[in-house]
C-alpha cells in the first residue's frame, strides 16, 4: 500500500488537516510547520493522488492553452511558462494551436467541454466579440494578447504602445532619427502590429521627429523571412534608415541578415530593436536589443485567473491585467564594446 496523509501526519506529529493544507499549498501555514511536514513527505516518499483529488472536486485537473503557432519561439516559451505555473497548482496543460485563424479560434472556444478541461487560456488573433458572446462552454476562459473584447472574460496583455515607445525612445537616445518600422499590418486597430506602430509614431512625435511613412514596411507574416523581405523591400526602394524597430524578434533577425548581405553594419550603420526577447535574441552573432514582455508573469496571472474562477464562483467581473515589460539593451544597438 502507498503512503497516506495519515502516515505523513504521524511522522510529522501534526494533524491530517495540516498535512492536507501543506500538500494543497494553502497560504495559512507557517514556514516552520510547512518545512516540518515537507520533511516527513520527503522521508516517506508521499505522492498525492492528483486524479482522485480533482475528481472529488468535480474537475479533470487539465487546463487547455491555445496559441496561434507553437513553432513561434515566443509562444513556445510562453507555453513552457504556463506549464510550469499550472504544475504549481497540480494541473496539467493541454496544448493546441489555431494558426491564427478565426474558425479554429472559435472551435477551441466551443469545442472543449467542461468534462474535458477545467479552463481555457487562449491567445486569439482573429476572434471577434460576437464569437465570445456566443460561447456556451461554462468553464473559465482567460484571453491573452492585445485585442480588447467586450466580453465577460479575464484578459491579460502588456501595454504594447508603451513598450513600442520605449524601444523607439532608446533608438532616439543613441542618436538615430530615420527609424524604420517593420511588420505593419492592414488590420484592426486592436491588433498588436497596429499598437506597436502607434507607439512608433507617438514617440517620434514626442521627440519632434517626423514619422515618414516611407519607412514603414508591411509584412504578411511574423517570421524571419517576412522581416528579411521587408528590409530588402525598403533598401530596394532606396530607403536608407539608420535604425529599425521590428514587430518581433524573428523579423528583426531576418532584417539583420539582409543588412549584412547588403554591406550594412549593425549597429554602426543601422541599429536594430526587436520585440519578445526570445532565446535566439541572446545567442546570435549580434545579440539583439529587444522588448521583453514578462512571460512568467503572463503565465502566472493566466493560470491564477483560471484557478480563482474555479474556486470562487462569486468572484467579481472580468479582470484586465497588465504584466510588465523591459527593454533589454544588447549589441544590435550599442555594439560589443560599450
Amino acid at each position: 500500500m502507498g503512503v497516506s496523509l495519515k502516515d505523513v501526519a504521524q511522522r510529522a506529529g501534526v494533524s491530517v488537516k495540516t498535512v492536507s493544507n501543506v500538500v494543497n499549498d494553502y497560504p495559512h501555514v507557517t514556514p516552520a510547520m510547512r518545512a516540518r511536514v515537507q520533511q516527513a513527505i520527503d522521508e516517506l516518499g508521499y505522492r498525492p493522488n492528483l486524479t482522485a483529488r480533482h475528481l472529488r472536486k468535480g474537475r479533470t485537473g487539465i487546463i487547455a492553452l491555445a496559441v496561434p503557432e507553437l513553432g513561434n519561439p515566443y509562444f513556445a516559451e510562453l507555453a513552457s511558462a504556463v506549464i510550469d505555473a499550472a504544475a504549481r497548482h497540480h494541473y496539467t496543460v493541454l496544448l493546441d494551436h489555431t494558426a491564427g485563424m478565426r474558425e479554429k479560434e472559435m472551435l477551441v472556444c466551443q469545442g472543449f467541454q467542461t468534462h474535458v478541461i477545467d479552463g481555457l487560456i487562449l491567445s486569439p488573433i482573429e476572434l471577434e466579440n460576437q464569437d465570445l458572446h456566443g460561447r456556451t462552454d461554462t468553464s473559465p476562459l482567460v484571453l491573452l494578447g492585445e485585442r480588447e473584447y467586450d466580453a465577460p472574460y479575464d484578459h491579460i496583455a502588456i501595454d504594447n504602445v508603451a513598450a513600442a515607445r520605449s524601444a523607439v525612445r532608446h533608438l532616439i537616445a543613441i542618436g538615430r532619427q530615420r527609424i524604420a518600422f517593420l511588420g505593419a499590418r492592414a488590420e484592426s486597430a486592436r491588433q498588436p502590429a497596429h499598437l506597436r506602430l502607434r507607439g512608433w509614431r507617438e514617440e517620434l512625435s514626442a521627440a519632434g521627429l517626423p514619422h515618414d511613412d516611407s519607412l514603414v514596411a508591411p509584412t504578411d507574416g511574423y517570421g524571419r523571412a517576412d522581416g528579411a523581405q521587408a528590409m530588402a523591400t525598403l533598401l530596394d526602394r532606396g530607403v536608407r534608415p539608420d535604425a529599425v524597430f521590428a514587430y518581433n524578434d524573428l523579423q528583426a533577425i531576418g532584417a539583420m541578415r539582409v543588412l549584412g548581405e547588403r554591406g550594412l553594419r549593425v549597429p554602426q550603420d543601422v541599429a536594430v530593436v526587436g520585440f519578445d526577447d526570445i532565446e535566439e535574441s541572446r545567442f546570435g552573432a549580434i545579440t539583439l536589443t529587444t522588448v521583453a514582455p514578462d512571460k512568467q508573469a503572463i503565465a502566472r496571472q493566466a493560470v491564477n485567473c483560471v484557478i480563482s474562477r474555479l474556486t470562487d464562483s462569486a468572484e467579481a467581473g472580468p479582470r484586465r491585467l497588465r504584466p510588465g515589460h523591459d527593454l533589454v539593451v544588447r549589441e544590435s544597438t550599442l555594439g560589443r564594446h560599450r
